[in-house]
């Protein structure tokens, strides 16, 4: 399993009637969520699949193939359309706040 620290290797018990559900990682989980966070801000940033391939070797030193990225971003396109499409109110409160602070210099003069 790729992490943002490197791969690690998962020992996943197993018993004789199957019923062991691990908590941490998902069952046939292959990449952590942190990763695909970070692929997806980067493709948010503009960068490309070359790119963000190229730059999670360097910095990460994670080994990805460019089939991941779109992989990763194309769970996230159907939520994003939901949200363009989704119903808006028809009012949105704005309010406005201007100030502008001036400092006074009072001089006394006694008469």
């Amino acid at each position: 399993m790729n992490t943002e620290v490197g791969p690690v290797t998962l020992d996943i018990p197993r018993d004789r009637t199957g019923t062991f559900r691990p908590g941490l990682i998902p069952v046939h989980a292959r990449r952590t969520g942190a990763l695909d966070e970070m692929v997806i801000s980067l493709t948010a940033k503009g960068l490309t699949g070359g790119e963000i391939v190229a730059h999670l070797a360097e910095v990460y030193d994670i080994s990805t193939s460019k089939e991941t990225v779109p992989t990763i971003t194309d769970q996230v396109l159907g939520g994003m359309n939901e949200w363009r499409t989704r119903p808006l109110d028809p009012v949105y409160p704005v309010v406005f706040v201007d100030a502008i602070h001036v400092k006074i210099r009072v001089l006394s003069t006694i008469l």
